[in-house]
């Protein structure tokens, strides 16, 4: 269990380790990886989102499963090697920084993800079973609906609770705030989905210049 941070003490450590992890979590991979390929710039094609979702519209499956890791793994890491040097206290602030920077990442205008994929690779730091339960959420939910959308809205609403009731008391308030940041980010696809917009997995969707609807991360 995560201690409370104590914010009278290493306030320069404290702000260290959110830049730290804001400045990981802020690399593109989706971005990179495509250019890399020599594929079209995903803010060109589909939505424009630099997720999982829009590499796989390039038609490289294998650039897509890429991406989806690498953004998972990029939060995994942040928290990991600030624990190492700060203990678990700095872990929550890197943790933080790396989903922020996700999605608002400086290189882009602040134009990023929607977190989903980062926010299971920090899932799997905390609280690694907690992380298996959201994958099953996640997974039955898309089979059930058809909407990779729901399906992340779904899951990032269950784990809080999930972490709650397990006492991870403080990662629970950690991930009530990042989920709530989840389900700004999925506006739009919560927008479509009321008015039946909303494009199935497996399917095009209805239009082709709205955003897309992210699957469990990016």
């Amino acid at each position: 269990m995560l201690h409370p941070i104590n914010w009278s003490l290493a306030l320069p450590y404290y702000a260290a380790a959110l830049a730290f992890g804001y400045l990981l979590g802020s690399i593109p991979f989706g971005l990179i990886l495509t250019r890399l390929a020599g594929t079209a710039d995903l803010r060109a094609i589909g939505s424009g989102n630099i997720g999982a979702t829009n590499v796989l519209r390039t038609g490289r499956k294998g650039l897509a499963a890429l991406t989806l890791l690498l953004d998972a793994f990029k939060g995994t890491v942040a928290a990991l090697i600030a624990y190492r040097f700060g203990g678990q206290d700095i872990a929550v602030l890197a943790a933080l920084g790396a989903f922020l920077g996700h999605l608002f990442p400086v290189w882009l205008k602040f134009k990023g993800g929607k977190g989903v994929a980062t926010y299971l690779g920090l899932l799997i730091f905390f609280a690694w079973p907690v992380a298996l339960a959201f994958a099953v959420i996640w997974l039955a939910t898309a089979f059930l609906t058809r909407y990779s959308s729901v399906a992340a809205l779904a899951a990032s609403a269950a784990t809080p609770v999930i972490l709650w009731q397990a006492v991870y008391l403080q990662e629970a308030k950690l991930f009530a705030l990042l989920t709530v940041l989840i389900w700004l980010k999925h506006t739009g696809n919560i927008k479509r989905l009321a008015a039946g917009q909303e494009g199935e997995i497996g399917r095009g969707r209805q239009r082709a210049d709205v955003d897309e609807p992210t699957p469990g991360g990016t």
